[in-house]
């Protein structure tokens, strides 16, 4: 199987998306930050935050958001910041309860291939 790269699109434009922003100021959004809309998208809002809101009516990891909106993660973890700040968004951390070295549970696997799948 070739492996394209990955595209991770125009620096000018990123550039643009994040106001000229490099990175996040804290650690809030890891990968599995699962993230829930607030509100519905309002109109004159950055295309990019309104994609987010719609894509996260249901709770979306930080990494998933990436992939639907064609986004590298550390830009995708500052426009989530402004939301963030803005009360748009809800971020909730994976519970806390389960140890690192733990092995994840079957149906969380399961849910991990379906939508390896699904790519």
């Amino acid at each position: 199987m070739i492996r394209k790269p990955v595209d991770t699109g125009d620096p000018h434009r990123l550039y643009t998306v994040t106001g000229g922003r490099s990175r996040v100021d804290d650690d809030t959004f890891d990968l599995v930050t699962l993230i829930v809309a607030e509100c519905e998208p309002t109109p004159g809002m950055q295309s990019e935050h309104a994609r987010i809101l719609a894509l996260c009516r249901h709770p979306t990891a930080v990494v998933e958001i990436s992939a639907e909106v064609k986004l590298p993660v550390t830009v995708v973890r500052i426009l989530l910041g402004d939301l963030l700040a803005t009360g748009r968004i809800t971020a909730r951390r994976p519970r806390a309860g389960r140890s690192v070295t733990s092995p994840p549970d079957s149906a969380f696997l399961k849910e991990v291939l379906h939508g390896l799948h699904a790519l």
